[in-house]
């Protein structure tokens, strides 16, 4: 059965956008649409959507919805290929707007199989693309301590990395870790402490997902690409779900918006630093609202950005 999806900030996203109905846009996280819907909704005859994504059910989803709609084409693949799909498409420089929606889609965590949920038993894979890639099963299968602690630490924030780390190991040892209930239970065991109202394994999945599929490094890839696929005034909005992404996204944008950067002490006018990017607006989170319908939207924020030159 096919989980429904339920599109964090849509409205605000879309609006961020400042869509021309003639203009050319490229959703570079298809998921389920729900953001390609509206940016279709808002285009007219004339203009043209590019949709990415590296899960092939995605992919799929995406080619059967909008099959008879001739603005609409979907690539398989990662955004952190923007601009070859960019360049691909004939559109290098053109777009008007680009939107990526980082969290993970409902799908994916609801469906047993894709290994991404502690709270669903299924295999532990974890994989967005499940056509190419290592398992977080064979990888947490072969890796050293050292490399699993490092990786918790690094991507979940967990502070008992090490620990976790250990049980890990040990416990291969004995048993395979092939499912995600066999994973939560050690990882659980092996957590002294953890937030309240949070499963203990909540940040070891979340650093072993940002692993195996690279998230982080998607990410930074992509943004080298965004300046020379937007045109001029075109927009940069992103939905980010946790601070390793927001960080990422908001010292880009800061960094663009500030222009180039000179040693200190050498006199430089504000005109002359030749800045890429216009901030819009502050960072946009979720209602109460929204919270309240889609608990899965709490750590959501959307920053928005112009290309200037």
């Amino acid at each position: 059965m096919q989980s429904a999806h339920l599109s964090v900030l849509l409205q605000p996203s879309i609006e961020a956008l400042n869509i021309n109905p003639a203009g050319i846009y490229l959703d570079g996280t298809f998921g389920r649409g729900g953001h390609s819907r509206l940016i279709l909704k808002a285009l007219g005859r004339e203009g043209r959507l590019i949709a990415i994504d590296k899960d092939p059910q995605a992919v799929t989803y995406g080619e059967r919805m909008f099959a008879d709609d001739a603005r609409f084409n979907i690539v398989h693949g990662s955004f952190a290929r923007l601009g070859e799909v960019a360049e691909q498409a004939g559109v290098m420089g053109r777009v008007d707007g680009i939107l990526l929606d980082l969290g993970v889609s409902s799908p994916q965590l609801d469906q047993s199989e894709r290994g991404f949920s502690f709270g669903k038993d299924g295999p532990l894979d974890m994989r967005m693309d499940t056509s190419q890639g290592e398992s977080a099963a064979t990888w947490l299968a072969r890796a050293e301590a050292g490399e699993i602690a490092g990786v918790l630490k690094a991507y979940g924030e967990e502070r008992h990395a090490k620990r976790i780390a250990r049980a890990i190991v040990e416990a291969r040892a004995d048993t395979p870790i092939t499912t995600t209930a066999h994973l939560a239970e050690l990882v659980s065991k092996a957590n002294p402490s953890w937030e309240k109202g949070k499963h203990p394994a909540t940040r070891s999945f979340q650093a072993i997902r940002i692993h195996i599929n690279g998230e982080l490094d998607a990410i930074k890839t992509c943004l080298t690409h965004v300046l020379d696929v937007l045109a001029l005034g075109g927009r940069l909005a992103v939905i980010s779900f946790h601070s390793l992404e927001d960080r990422i996204i908001k010292r880009f944008m800061r960094d663009q918006a500030k222009g180039d950067r000179f040693p200190p002490g050498v006199p430089v006018r504000q005109d002359q630093l030749q800045p890429r990017l216009r901030l819009i607006g502050k960072a946009i989170v979720p209602d109460a609202v929204e919270i309240e319908a889609n608990p899965r939207a709490r750590s959501a924020v959307l920053r928005v950005a112009e290309r200037l030159a």
